[in-house]
């Protein structure tokens, strides 16, 4: 219990001495040591509770009231925030949203927690609860995470020399920053360890709010925008989760999560609205369609914000929810039917906008959704081949999309653009960064790495289900995929712009997280097999007593091969300085300046001799697609959420 405490602990005590601390060594100094501090206490936790079964620690209930009293507070802090800022922007909708938070959450301590459950006869409550889904999200967001806070620290020099350069009497906000990523951590922890729905809830509300804080950071127009509108639709999330406690508590369920588990399994139609709700609240956090766009805002914050959002943190708090459901999916029909529809159509729809994006992270932020929805569908059927898929696809996503996050933020402070289309040559123009976000797209969509095995366990999943309308979704989700990602990794060795080497002035610190993240995806590529049977599948065996992988371990292990020698290959030669000689570009004779890349045409007009990806903007631009596709998925939850209704109605009637 020392060991989780200390987790909890830490990222908190690192967030109040960097929020104070101004000199840059010394923030360089505390950083570096917190975040590996962090990581270590990760893999020792990992260490000591992997291969051990789930484990249970209890609190007394004086003490229990004493945590649930200091949630309620936080709570309220939280909800203070955010009428704070409501009111000061002039924004009605969040400052209603706010309130509505505030009155459940006193309802919830006031009368929902005072009532005694009629499903347990223990003196004791459950406060943490470890299982080996719980190991591998600790590990990711004590690994990832604290490599992305060690990325921020060079990031974030670079990010302060051009505010001042645009506006001399710019405010130096870095220690609110970095303060509030720690913070985050902090609470990703307690949202996978946590088995009190109330202390979920809380720190689920504390990730909302550091994001708000996050995305908003240049508190331009934009930024302003895109962050309320995050926090609106992450508080529609947060209301539904609220709802969700109060109807288990009004049924006398244990507001605990194992234990909502278990008569989820037994009883369905008792926590038929619950599971709804709870799976809403998922959604909306895990940026499911119609709630994509507050993702899609998320981008204009600084990039070590996008990593931490799309890696590690916030948006994994969603598909862990939902992946923590799907035993209750397996046998509840509507919540189960909404959350696969939802998963499978953003993950079809978002594949097919990405085609249409030349903007590097946007491309990584719709292909993020598009992934996120692909876990859902699987957490929706709630097999366990479904979910082993599921986990695989959240570990290598969390790995490959923070390895790209920080590749693009470091290419557009070193070449002046985040467009794929200004990424010419980047072989030559930063050799090894171009490697690197190689190896991340390749880890994305290429066989035999991981997303695509994982992607294959996933077509075998719904096959065996007889889900067809899923698996025509996955066929021509995957379709787009493939289109849009071969057309940045081409992009990558194609016309040369500027051959020279621009990648010298890098911080130290940003390539130490970039090898990090490097190291991290061929290490779960390459023990792919190793990590299957030691954490995957222990944790599919616990949660629904049978089942595991549905791919053996002979082809796992053959694509495991397969992609160390392809990661060979990538990096082979790298730093070697080549005697060849250089030319000037052949251009058929017809040159007219070698060094412009222009040649006389046909007409006898100079032409520049380029070469540009198709974006398809009047097939799959957002002015066709996205409307449309919103409008269907709102229709899914509406429907789902209806239903739970009707069927909490009929339950009642029956119990008068």
């Amino acid at each position: 219990m020392e060991l989780i405490a200390s987790l909890i602990v830490v990222p908190v005590v690192a967030a109040l001495l960097l929020l104070v601390i101004k000199n840059d060594r010394a923030r360089d100094v505390i950083a570096i040591a917190f975040a590996a501090l962090i990581a270590v206490l990760s893999i020792a936790f990992a260490v000591v509770f992997m291969g051990s079964g789930p484990v249970d620690y209890r609190v007394t209930p004086n003490l229990e009231s004493l945590l649930s009293f200091a949630s309620l507070v936080i709570d309220l802090v939280v909800a203070a925030f955010i009428v704070c800022y409501a009111v000061r922007y002039k924004r009605p909708l969040a400052l209603g949203l706010a309130i509505v938070q505030i009155l459940f959450a006193l309802w919830i301590e006031l009368f929902a927690l005072r009532t005694k459950p009629l499903f347990s006869g223990s003196d004791l409550t459950t406060a943490v609860h470890v299982d080996a889904l719980g190991v591998i999200m600790v590990l990711v967001i004590g690994i990832v995470g604290s490599g992305i806070c060690v990325y921020a620290l060079g990031y974030m020099k670079d990010f302060q020399a051009h505010e001042l350069h645009e506006n001399p009497q710019a405010k130096d906000r870095r220690p609110w920053f970095f303060a509030l990523m720690f913070a985050f951590l902090s609470a990703m922890y307690i949202i996978v360890l946590a088995d009190n729905m109330t202390w979920m809830y809380t720190a689920w509300e504390v990730t909302t709010l550091c994001s708000f804080l996050l995305i908003g950071f240049t508190k331009t127009e934009e930024a302003i925008n895109n962050a309320f509108r995050q926090i609106v639709m992450n508080m529609l999330g947060g209301i539904a989760f609220q709802v969700a406690i109060i109807v288990l508590a009004a049924f006398h369920v244990p507001l605990m999560f194992t234990s909502f588990i278990q008569l989820g399994t037994s009883q369905p139609y008792l926590v038929l609205l619950s599971t709804v709700l709870l799976a809403f609240a998922g959604m909306t956090k895990a940026a499911q369609m119609p709630f994509h766009t507050w993702l899609l805002g998320a981008m204009v914050a600084p990039t070590p914000t996008s990593a931490l959002l799309h890696s590690s943190t916030m948006v994994k708090a969603g598909v862990f929810l939902l992946v923590k459901l799907s035993p209750v999916f397996a046998v509840s029909l509507v919540p189960s039917v909404m959350v696969m529809l939802v998963g499978g159509l953003t993950f079809l729809f978002c594949s097919l906008l990405a085609i249409s994006q030349s903007n590097a992270k946007r491309v990584l932020a719709y292909s993020t959704i598009a992934n996120l929805g692909l876990i859902t569908a699987c957490a929706g059927v709630g097999t366990p081949e479904a979910v082993w898929a599921a986990i695989l696809l959240i570990i290598f996503h969390a790995v490959a999309k923070s390895l790209l996050f920080l590749c693009v933020g470091t290419a557009e402070h070193h070449i002046g653009s985040r467009n794929i289309e200004d990424m010419d040559l980047l072989f030559e123009r930063m050799p090894r960064l171009a490697r690197f976000m190689m190896l991340g797209i390749m880890c994305m969509f290429v066989a035999p790495f991981g997303m695509l095995i994982a992607k294959w366990a996933t077509l075998v999943s719904f096959v065996e289900t007889g889900n067809v309308a899923l698996i025509i979704l996955l066929a021509f989700g995957s379709a787009a995929t493939f289109m849009f990602w071969a057309k940045w990794l081409g992009k990558l060795s194609g016309i040369a712009g500027e051959p020279q080497n621009v990648e010298l002035s890098v911080h130290k610190s940003e390539w130490v997280a970039l090898l990090l993240m490097a190291g991290l995806v061929c290490v779960t590529c390459v023990l792919l097999p190793v990590m299957s049977s030691g954490l995957v599948v222990p944790y599919i065996q616990t949660a629904f007593n049978y089942g595991g992988q549905d791919i053996s371990d002979g082809n796992l292990w053959i694509a495991a091969i397969c992609a160390a020698l392809v990661i060979l290959m990538l990096f082979a030669g790298l730093g070697r300085s080549s005697k060849q000689k250089k030319v000037d570009v052949y251009l058929a004779g017809a040159s007219v300046d070698n060094s412009a890349r222009t040649f006389r045409g046909s007409m006898s007009q100079p032409v520049e001799a380029t070469s540009r990806n198709m974006y398809l903007d009047g097939i799959f631009g957002e002015a066709k697609i996205a409307s449309v596709s919103s409008a269907i998925c709102t229709l899914v939850m509406v429907a789902g959420i209806a239903l739970g209704l009707a069927w909490l109605v009929i339950v009642f009637m029956n119990l008068l």
